[in-house]
């Protein structure tokens, strides 16, 4: 029997909480993406770094990848600024190296903050805010004049949290607040969960986003995401999210697959099916009745997640169980948090 990936022709891998966390990476993930027999592009809202410093960082963990192999969110928000602009027009940078290095790219000219700062009158076409580090209060002023004076506004992603080596940072989304908060108005987001940075990976593969495989562990970005774009997603137990929240999950951020992690990309996937009284995967057999589990057989813990899953979204969509009554079930399901 042909494992799962062998069912498609080619992956656009998420990569904090998928590949490393921080300067490590996660158990399994460079010998399962090593091992895949497709082509894969490594896909980031992070904006800060240009994809050369991503992929040596990949390099350096075990796999074989280049900077044609990464695709970041602050690439996908320099070609939107494409469908806005004229090639050469100027355009603000906010954010890390990779925000600049994707605007100079595509041809624009690339104003820095403090430069914006010491010429106002110059006149500017664009605004791309992605993550940087070093991003200060003068920055985000910088780019609310811009904007208020109707610069077309993109910002790489509103993720608000940014997982660390040592924790959880404040995301992009958290700096982007503060400059809606200041012209009231929204930007064009390009990053996950919007569909262009899947689109983008699809065209450098030169494949239909029918037929890859989206890979991530966030369930508001990567998975929203994959479902925006048409992409089948495999959601792996990792990183950020968990049995749990896939339990509550609305169905936008459904993924189609559930994995503990990577190396389960290559095996035969055995999923969850009904016959409108049980939900069974694999030796798993389960229903919920009077808000609590009917276990009929017991399977292992994946198997039972997936049943498990299955069964209270069922329920929920049916308005059969409330959130709160499916967030204590999948409790009992998460090994792995």
């Amino acid at each position: 029997m042909s494992g799962l990936i062998d069912h498609y022709s080619g992956v656009v891998c998420d990569l904090d909480g998928v590949v490393y966390r921080g300067p490590e990476a996660v158990d399994h993930a460079v010998e399962a993406l090593s091992a895949l027999p497709v082509p894969v592009v490594y896909a980031t809202n992070n904006a800060s770094r240009p994809p050369e410093e991503v992929a040596a960082h990949l390099t350096d963990l075990g796999l074989h990848v280049t900077g044609r192999d990464v695709a970041t969110s602050a690439q996908a928000g320099a070609e939107e600024l494409l469908r806005h602009l004229p090639g050469g027009a100027a355009v603000l940078a906010v954010g890390g190296d990779g925000v600049r290095e994707a605007l100079r790219d595509n041809g624009f000219r690339v104003v820095d903050p403090k430069a914006a700062g010491a010429d106002p009158g110059l006149r500017l076409g664009g605004v791309l805010q992605g993550y940087g580090a070093s991003v200060t209060a003068s920055d985000l002023a910088e780019a609310t004049y811009a904007v208020a004076a109707g610069a077309v506004w993109v910002a790489t992603n509103t993720d608000e949290t940014l997982p660390t080596h040592r924790g959880t940072a404040p995301g992009n989304g958290m700096l982007v607040a503060a400059v809606r908060r200041a012209v009231g108005r929204d930007p064009i987001v390009v990053g996950k969960p919007y569909a262009p940075l899947y689109v983008l990976c699809a065209s450098r593969l030169g494949l239909s986003p029918h037929s890859l495989l989206a890979v991530g562990d966030r369930l508001e970005t990567d998975i929203a995401g994959a479902v925006a774009a048409g992409l089948d997603s495999v959601f792996v137990l990792t990183g950020v999210d968990s049995v749990r929240t896939l339990a509550r999950a609305p169905h936008d951020q459904r993924p189609t697959y559930l994995l503990p992690d990577l190396r389960e990309l290559s095996e035969v996937y055995v999923g969850a099916e009904t016959d409108y009284t049980w939900w069974v995967c694999g030796g798993d057999r389960r229903r919920v009745v009077d808000g609590a589990w009917d276990v009929a057989t017991k399977g292992s813990p994946v198997e039972a997640a997936r049943s498990g899953i299955a069964c209270l979204h069922e329920a929920l969509d049916d308005d059969e169980i409330d959130l709160a009554t499916a967030d204590r079930l999948a409790a009992e399901l998460d090994e792995w948090q």
